[in-house]
């Protein structure tokens, strides 16, 4: 597969792919997301460049859409505020 067709079947330009390979940003997180839709890939893999985060398999089917919509809103809150939301989650988790 080319430039051309995988950056189709994402849906960024061949330009941001390129630019993107030779690592003058990071991907965001909805082109992460596309990319693990599209090519049925292993999240955990493509994030972390393992099949595995603590120890359970994150695979495509097990990302619904509320947790796509939930990281693709977390991603774009700045770095304070994602701290802020991560202590919160551990709060209400701390009461079950």
């Amino acid at each position: 597969m080319n430039q051309n067709e995988f950056s189709s079947r994402v849906g960024i330009s061949q330009a941001t792919l390129s630019e993107l390979e030779q690592d003058k940003y990071k991907p965001s997180l909805e082109i992460i997301i596309s990319i693990v839709n599209e090519f049925h890939t292993d999240i955990s893999w493509i994030v972390f460049g393992t099949t595995s985060s603590n120890n359970k398999v994150i695979g495509v089917n097990e990302v619904n859409e509320i947790e796509s919509d939930l990281l693709m809103l977390f991603d774009k809150l700045k770095a304070v505020d994602q701290d802020e939301i991560i202590d919160f989650i551990k709060t209400k988790l701390n009461h079950y």
